[in-house]
């Protein structure tokens, strides 16, 4: 959990700003910009700044000329630095730079900096002479159009990195889908055809939606979620809807299509007479075809009950890959309940011990879980030492087993059991 927030600048913020700047300057080196040009990107240009409890902790201000911005300054205080806080404002610079048409967004940085960590992670390419630091925004300016009416967006960088356990998952999706799709010139040499469709399978809250986004943050490809309830009202029906939504997506370059509960419009046909149903079930059914023609795009559509879908739907040639997305296991569940425990305590708390007593727990139900001994240990802080004393002290193993026993599994049995059925039966990886 971020401890900042991350918002646009205001005029009252200067002076603290200009405070973080003084403190971020390294000692001896000449900035490129003067303290007048930053200010005049604050109150002419772009920025945001982060704040924690009321105080300016970080910022970014950039110039912007014509497709492009220049960073001026990427400032924090001192005892931010190394928690991904100038990644964080770099990522929200770049969405709002996007929204103005800026394609792309530089860094000109003194050779004798070395605090340029932030920007290496957010993917900016460095001129060594200069530390000249460069990335270009992956949506043209004639695609800001599309892309916002389909409510498509960029998502943060470090999402594939940040999914914490499921290696086995992530190796998987890393060799057959992304490893392709990011390397296309060199796949095709070799005679491997980069993915265009697939299915992630699984119960529900394994993680296939974060799975889904987190391809898109990994390839830097705009994310556009479906969502077939919200197209349902559209003049011309859902299948109208539908058809149309994938014509729009037909003009971006890049684009990561993701389709959540899609058994909702595929689900096997009756037979039995036609419904409004299986006439958009047909209708995605000769939308795909078309889509997997376009170079540049991924479609991801994932169910929890993979029985259900029409067995058309997941003929060979509709969808390269059938992946399963089960619940983690042990090494995995370990990791994911590391993400959420607290710097400060996490040595002192059993993670092997939690993640055995969180059998069949999905990502989901761990956050959860984690959230709920904190929330008691916040309430055993305020009411029992009346906010006095740290309330790191309540968070102990036996607090978070005794949430984990108060928790209920999503996944049950019965689930899991046929989940492993549906990898022998279905799965095509």
């Amino acid at each position: 959990m971020q401890p900042w927030i991350v918002r646009d600048f205001h005029l009252d913020d200067l002076d603290q700003l200009i405070d973080v700047w003084q403190d971020s300057r390294t000692s001896g080196v000449h900035p490129v910009y003067t303290l007048a040009e930053i200010i005049d990107a604050c109150t002419n240009g772009l920025a945001v700044v982060a704040v924690t409890e009321g105080t300016v902790v970080g910022a970014v201000a950039c110039v912007i000329h014509d497709d492009r911005a220049w960073v001026v300054t990427l400032a924090q205080a001192k005892e931010w630095r190394e928690q991904g806080l100038g990644s964080a404002l770099l990522a929200q610079a770049e969405a709002r730079l996007a929204a103005r048409g800026v394609r792309r967004i530089s860094a000109l940085l003194p050779a004798p900096e070395t605090r340029v960590r932030a920007f290496r992670n957010s993917d900016y390419r460095v001129e060594e002479d200069l530390h000249y630091f460069e990335r270009t925004i992956p949506v043209q300016p004639k695609e800001i159009g599309p892309l916002t009416q389909l409510g498509g967006r960029l998502l943060p960088h470090g999402l594939w990195d940040a999914l914490a356990g499921m290696q086995s998952e992530k190796h998987l999706i890393e060799q057959r889908l992304i490893l392709p799709l990011a390397r296309a010139e060199l796949a095709k040499s070799l005679g491997v055809s980069p993915p265009r469709s697939v299915v992630l399978f699984g119960p529900p809250g394994t993680g296939k939606t974060t799975f889904a986004k987190s391809i898109a943050s990994r390839l830097d490809w705009p994310f556009i979620e479906v969502f077939p309830s919200r197209l349902a009202s559209h003049p011309h029906g859902l299948a109208g809807a539908l058809r149309q939504a994938f014509l729009d997506i037909g003009q971006l370059e890049h684009a990561v299509v993701f389709i959540d509960e899609v058994e909702e419009i595929a689900s096997a046909r009756t037979g039995t007479g036609t419904s409004p149903l299986q006439g958009v079930t047909n209708e995605l059914l000769k939308i795909i075809p078309a889509f997997r023609e376009q170079e540049g795009r991924l479609l991801i559509c994932a169910t929890n009950f993979i029985r259900a879908l029409d067995k058309a739907f997941l003929r060979h040639g509709r969808f390269d890959y059938v992946i399963p997305i089960g619940p983690p296991d042990l090494v995995a569940r370990k990791a994911i309940w590391n993400r959420y425990i607290p710097p400060a305590i996490s040595r002192r708390v059993d993670l092997a011990s939690l993640a055995v007593a969180s059998d069949r727990f999905s990502p989901a139900d761990i956050e959860f879980a984690a959230r709920k001994a904190s929330q008691q240990a916040l309430e055993h802080a305020v009411h029992h030492s009346g906010g006095t004393s740290p309330g790191e002290a309540a968070l102990t193993t036996e607090t978070y087993l005794q949430a984990i026993e108060g928790t209920r599994a999503t996944v049950t049995e019965a689930v899991v059991k046929d989940f492993f059925e549906d990898i022998e039966r279905i799965a095509r990886v």
